[in-house]
């Protein structure tokens, strides 16, 4: 018990810090009704008729008959997706609204392990963001597909479980489950008996096999794409993390399990998964979510409740985060109502951080610990001969099997195509839209390449790199010719870390990420410059995607549908094997 906030609550003592003359968005009873909130320690001590907790010493903040909100809660985001450092990605959120994240900091731990990780974590405690840790499931996250940096087994994962900001378990994806990995069904035992949660990562996965995932403990998903898979997993117990981020938005199709099916909303959240700098300093973060869901048809408080006490309870963590209510951390939102929504401050644990939309006290940079820096190992450099994919011809045709991306969600297809051979080396055809893609390993264990080809980004020169490279975080290239795929994955280890846009053996844009290969330590409106710099770069080079940076670093992602290309080779996503993109010489 905290006897200072009930000291407060009982009267005894009066409060750190009042915020009067609001109206209370009751996320518990459903309501909104005129009232104040009073906290003390960081902790809401009373709400309601608060008078009695103010005293002279108390800070007062005036709502002036704006809406009060608890502060919003993102059930899976993964910060390094935005490339900010976490006190910058910290300022980002919380100018927004979003008080809370439940993340995996699974990219830091794919560069160089726990050690990582825990030094995120301990940068993120610098700041007013809370973060809970879920503890990632396996690393590397498409075993024997893979090379990564970090290592991750469920012995470490029972330890990093025992941390004190440990909810729980991440991205337990399904087929792993369904086929019974030894070390993920321990890790998942572990966590079950630790009393964590497991979330689950099930794309494309209905009847006995989603049964089957739920039976063994998952209780969450947010892979879902369609209404059908939205309503399957309500009507299962399963939470529905709806996801409206930058790289898949999904909210339309999922939403309508509220909306048309008339379904309770108790096991429905919003999430963003994915969030692009650019999105964050344009569109904010779950307060678009808001606008977003309310355009959609959702009644206002369903869409705070979205946000906030529904991501809550599917940690069972409802009881410190999530609603106005004494005993909960006081994070505060003030803002518009329904018509107009905006947030415009934010009170995270009983401490004011953004008054009228102004961040109060910039967070000053970081030193970084040594675990995170220098994390890029390349023996020698790429040469374009690396990257040629023998043919059994000195010249000719071939059939391949290339992948394509689908222009609204990262999500690869087969597509079959015929490509010239010269001297033994399979060409690509950038008019066709087949372009080169490799991904070579970065970590300084055996420089292993894959090679394979692209369609859907419709690039028509020079090439794109990039060390964001789910889940695995080597080095990634895209183009349409050697020399300039080998030129970029070049420059991408020259700055230990980043993406850049190259043409004919030069630079068109770049930005650096020296903490893991990840991150910049760039304001969020600095990199934000360079990442609309890069974007129209690519652009200018005929790029069709609208992130295409974002989309690219999917394609190594060998556990979503259909096809990747890891360090290993060319993967098939539903074999997991790895398979020659060569199908047969043609004349």
């Amino acid at each position: 018990m905290n006897q200072h906030v009930i000291d407060v609550a009982s009267g005894k003592i009066k409060a750190d810090l009042a915020v009067i003359n609001g109206k209370i968005v009751n996320v518990c009873s459903k309501e909104v009704y005129d009232g104040g909130i009073a906290a003390a320690g960081g902790i809401i001590a009373a709400v309601g008729d608060i008078e009695y907790t103010i005293g002279p010493e108390t800070k007062i903040i005036d709502a002036k008959g704006k809406y009060l909100t608890p502060g919003f809660i993102d059930g899976h985001i993964h910060p390094e997706s935005t490339n900010l450092s976490m006190t910058a990605f910290a300022q980002g959120l919380l100018t927004h609204g979003t008080t809370v994240i439940m993340t995996d900091l699974h990219e830091a731990g794919v560069v160089n392990g726990l050690e990582a990780i825990e030094a995120l974590l301990d940068e993120a405690a610098a700041t007013d963001l809370k973060m809970y840790f879920v503890v990632p499931s396996h690393v590397p996250f498409a075993p024997n597909l893979e090379t990564s940096g970090g290592v991750f087994d469920s012995s470490i994962i029972s330890k990093a479980l025992d941390r004190p900001d440990a909810v729980g378990i991440s991205e337990i994806v399904a087929p792993y489950l369904l086929n019974g990995y030894p070390d993920l069904m321990e890790a998942m035992d572990v966590a079950l008996k630790k009393g964590k949660s497991l979330q689950g990562h099930l794309p494309d996965i209905s009847g006995k096999d989603l049964n089957t995932c739920l039976a063994a403990g998952v209780t969450t998903d947010h892979e879902a794409l369609s209404t059908e898979e939205a309503v399957e997993r309500v009507r299962s117990g399963c939470h529905l993390m709806m996801r409206e981020g930058s790289a898949a938005r999904n909210l339309k199709d999922l939403v309508k399990v509220i909306t048309e099916y008339k379904m309770d909303s108790t096991l429905c959240s919003i999430i963003t998964d994915d969030l692009h700098t650019i999105d964050l300093a344009e569109k904010g973060h779950l307060d678009e979510s808001i606008r977003t869901a309310l355009s959609l048809g959702v009644d206002f408080i369903t869409a705070v409740q979205l946000v906030t006490i529904n991501a809550a309870r599917a940690f069972h963590l409802d009881h410190e985060i999530g609603s106005l209510a004494p005993g909960r951390r006081a994070d505060i939102n003030i803002t518009d109502g329904p018509e107009s929504f905006a947030v415009h401050s934010v009170i995270s644990a009983g401490r004011e951080v953004v008054r009228d939309g102004t961040f109060l006290n910039p967070y000053p940079e970081i030193r970084h610990k040594p675990c995170l820096l220098n994390s890029v190992t390349m023996p020698k450099k790429i040469t374009a001969e690396d990257l040629g994919l023998p043919a059994e011809c000195e010249t000719g045709n071939v059939k391949v099997q290339a992948m394509r991306t689908l222009d609204w969600i990262p999500i690869t297809i087969g597509e079959e195509a015929v490509l010239p051979v010269r001297g033994g080396i399979v060409q690509c055809n950038p008019e066709a839209d087949i372009l080169h893609i490799a991904q070579v390993e970065r970590y300084g264990k055996h420089g292993n390449i894959g090679k394979a080809f692209m369609a859907g980004f419709n690039l028509k020169g020079g090439a794109l790199a990039s060390s964001v490279a789910h889940d695995n975080h080597n080095i990634i290239a895209m183009g349409t010719n050697l020399d300039d795929v080998a030129f970029a994955m070049n420059r991408v280890a020259e700055l230990q870390g980043g993406q850049v846009v190259v043409k004919n053996g030069q630079v068109l844009a770049e930005a650096a990420y020296p903490v893991l290969g990840l991150l910049s330590d760039l304001s969020l409106e600095e990199l934000t410059d360079l990442k609309k710099k890069l974007i129209d770069e690519t652009r200018k080079l005929g790029s069709t995607i609208p992130a295409p940076f974002m989309f690219l670093s999917f394609i190594g992602l060998a556990a979503i549908p259909e096809y990747a290309i890891t360090d290993q080779g060319f993967v098939h996503v539903p074999t997991q094997s790895v398979i020659n993109p060569i199908l047969e010489v043609v004349a």
